[in-house]
């Protein structure tokens, strides 16, 4: 069977469960995790993994930045290339620039999911960040390398093409949601219980619903809302709900199979993403498919990729964007009414199952990667291609930075980081 290397920069964050769930789905390739470094917390997974650096401290950071400068990995390379794998997939655009080398070094076709921010952010939004100004940097390179580039949504696809991306490698693919897990499972529902779940950041839009609930338990002084996930917005957003004086619970990070439970005990899922000032939007939101697969009906607004997943009026109610009292009605509307519930609860399993099957979706994605390798393989059998990268197409097709035969040991050379004193011969890779 073949082996498909899954990439992503950092092995991986609890919120990229869609990452794991797609690579389990596979059933013709067998998926092995790629990256340069780990990130604290941590997901949970039975995948096998191959990193750069088996950490997430100051040193793994600073081995990454390396190789992003000068990729000298051989080590890395070398258990990469014991797989004969047949093709490489990196997850966001901007970590596909960290997959480049091992796609030339290998000599594999490389395939890219855009996921939202990759996508949507600004260029002086990615200017701010070393990693963006990276990705800004070899944009034109990953544009001319990649074999195909996976859209999450319509909305995406639309993004891409005013971006720049190539066009006629661009292609819609819904990642898809398992079916067989996130499934109406016979646990009474808190009728009065509604759900947040994402991470705390300006795009998944908690302040509004924050604001939204407030007017909500003026009318209904049993409603309660349940925040589950963490991040930069954590601290404020605890005083924002304290100020404003409504039951609201930080959960902080939970384990997936606690996540599940908690959706199919909500009467609804309200996640009110909205447009970034860096430009970053919804790209799909899997937690709207994963809540509609359980039969929680979902409000939110009307923003990006949500209208794709949700049925609106059938499955969940959206809303203008950013508009706090016509969420606080659709959220009455759910907790209040029981037999729209109850429809809309029916309609967003059948909907999900029928838009949304990750196996389906999966079987369809494979078919990419079967393209993609075809493709690969016709270009290499070419007269006089013997030295060309597979997979790549296009002008720059025989033009790689990143050259096979620099794959050298980092603990081989002698490069220096202005300001730190610390040469990569001081830190190696971990075998």
């Amino acid at each position: 069977m073949p082996r498909a290397i899954i990439f992503r920069e950092r092995l991986i964050a609890p919120s990229e469960t869609f990452i794991v769930e797609q690579a389990l789905a596979l059933r013709r390739y067998r998926p092995v995790l790629a990256g340069l470094r780990r990130t604290e917390p941590g997901l949970a997974h039975e995948l096998p993994e191959i990193l750069l650096s088996d950490g997430a401290g100051i040193r793994d950071k600073v081995v990454a930045h390396l190789y992003r400068d000068v990729p000298l990995a051989r080590r890395f390379f070398q258990r990469l290339r014991e797989l004969n794998p047949s093709i490489i997939h990196a997850h966001f655009a901007v970590d596909a620039v960290q997959a480049l080398p091992i796609a030339d070094a290998l000599r594999l076709p490389l395939i890219v999911s855009l996921h939202g921010f990759d996508v949507t952010s600004s260029d002086a939004s990615h200017r701010k960040s070393y990693s963006g100004r990276h990705y800004l940097t070899h944009r034109a390179k990953v544009f001319a390398r990649t074999s195909a580039f996976l859209c999450v949504s319509k909305s995406i696809q639309e993004a891409a093409l005013r971006a720049g991306f190539p066009e006629e490698k661009l292609h819609l693919h819904y990642t898809g949601v398992d079916c067989e897990r996130f499934r109406p499972a016979p646990i009474e529902r808190d009728p009065k219980l509604v759900l947040f779940v994402g991470r705390l950041v300006e795009k998944k839009g908690c302040e509004y619903l924050l604001r939204a609930m407030a007017l909500v338990q003026q009318q209904d002084t049993k409603a309660r809302l349940d925040i589950i996930g963490d991040g930069p917005l954590r601290s404020e957003l605890e005083a924002l709900a304290k100020t404003l004086g409504i039951r609201a619970r930080f959960r902080g990070v939970l384990d997936p199979e606690e996540v599940q439970s908690s959706m199919s005990r909500a009467r609804v899922l309200c996640n009110p993403s909205v447009t970034a000032a860096s430009g970053d939007v919804e790209g799909f939101g899997m937690v709207f498919a994963e809540a509609q697969a359980v039969g929680t009906p979902v409000v939110s607004f009307a923003h990006a990729a949500i209208p794709e997943a949700v049925n609106h009026g059938v499955t969940g109610l959206l809303c203008p964007e950013r508009s706090v009292e016509p969420l606080a009605e659709a959220l009455l509307t759910f907790l209040t009414d029981d037999s729209f519930w109850f429809r809309a609860s029916q309609f967003a399993a059948a909907w999900v199952r029928d838009h949304f099957d990750i196996a389906r979706q999966t079987r369809k994605l494979e078919t990419i990667y079967d393209g993609c390798l075809e493709q690969s393989l016709r270009i290499t059998s070419l007269p006089g291609s013997g030295s060309r990268v597979r997979g790549a197409v296009g002008p720059l097709a025989a033009v790689s930075e990143f050259r096979a035969d620099a794959a050298l040991d980092a603990s081989a050379c002698s490069i220096s980081i202005p300001g730190l004193g610390i040469r990569a011969r001081d830190i190696a890779p971990r075998s």
